[in-house]
């Protein structure tokens, strides 16, 4: 199981303020981020680390079996408020969460992320229950499914894929990724069609595992539990996971969200943030050479006030 963790330094570098505080890892995956994150700790600190993912969770509770200060749940992390209570942590001195999906998630075909390798259309990041995308290909309607491929993929021929998804799946049901795959190729010109691919998986993926709507969940809780100077370090690796955490991190520095046309402020917010990056991190020449996946990567960092 080998997976390179992204912008590793910079985000430890970032998150670390109390080195004897308490932190969550949202994204455990193989434990690269925590582990690193646990090295730059002292003995009396604590750390909650979540995935969603059964074989990462088996994973990270062996490989930190014999560290006390870890806690590792097999759950999403917007359940941060409640892990928070069971292990009686009342704030967090630092935030994280990795979205990307894991080298080992891509590359296992029995995952069913990729396109590159035939696999189940499968894509849910927790095995026990949910919806997978063959459900999707096969279930939902034409309209339904050109929204998910246009919402959650930016893919402009949505409503083409989705009409011959509809014919397509009348003779054969979807259940792998070639079959998939082998459509898009029908009407794509070959050199456009890997672009096309990583759209329209994506999309489906993000649906299935509701990714866009457990961050925003995410990034309010971890706000609401952050102590005083606290930090939440975020990396996103698509355009529209960055500008959620952008756009939630800015709200939570503004004084005030009153319409302009009102003269005087009615609404009495308060700030609860303050930007550490105004422009997000991104990975070294060097890094992305080592790692191809760490191309797209950006780290977000904001502190509590």
């Amino acid at each position: 199981m080998i997976h390179e963790s992204v912008l590793l330094e910079e985000t430890i570098s970032n998150l670390i303020t109390n080195k004897n505080g308490s932190y969550f890892d949202g994204t455990a995956g193989f434990g690269g981020h925590t582990a690193a994150l646990a090295n730059g700790l002292y003995s009396s600190s604590r750390i909650i680390s979540t995935d969603k993912d059964q074989i990462a969770f088996r994973h990270c509770t062996d490989k930190f079996s014999d560290d006390e200060r870890i806690t590792v749940f097999n759950t999403s992390f917007v359940n941060i408020n409640v892990l928070s209570k069971i292990e009686s942590v009342s704030g967090f001195d630092g935030v994280m969460a990795d979205l990307g999906v894991s080298s080992f998630q891509f590359d296992d075909v029995g995952e069913g992320f990729s396109y590159r390798e035939n696999s189940p259309l499968d894509m849910r990041m927790d095995k026990s229950g949910g919806k997978t995308a063959a459900d999707i290909l096969n279930k939902y309607g034409e309209k339904d499914i050109a929204d998910i491929l246009y919402k959650f993929g930016e893919e402009k021929k949505s409503r083409q894929i989705a009409r011959r998804v509809i014919e397509k799946r009348n003779n054969s049901p979807f259940e792998s990724s070639d079959q998939l795959k082998d459509l898009l190729a029908e009407f794509t010109p070959g050199h456009m069609l890997p672009k096309m691919l990583s759209r329209v998986f994506q999309a489906l993926r993000i649906y299935v595992n509701d990714e866009l709507e457990e961050l925003k969940v995410f990034i309010n809780r971890a706000v609401d539990l952050l102590n005083p100077g606290g930090r939440i370090c975020i990396i996103s690796f698509h355009s529209l996971e960055d500008r959620i955490v952008k756009e939630l991190f800015r709200y939570e520095t503004l004084d005030c969200v009153c319409p302009p046309e009102v003269p005087v402020c009615i609404c009495d917010k308060e700030p609860r943030l303050k930007l550490i990056t105004k422009k997000p991190v991104v990975p070294s020449a060097e890094e992305i050479k080592k790692n191809k996946r760490a191309r797209s990567a950006k780290l977000r960092v904001a502190e509590k006030l």
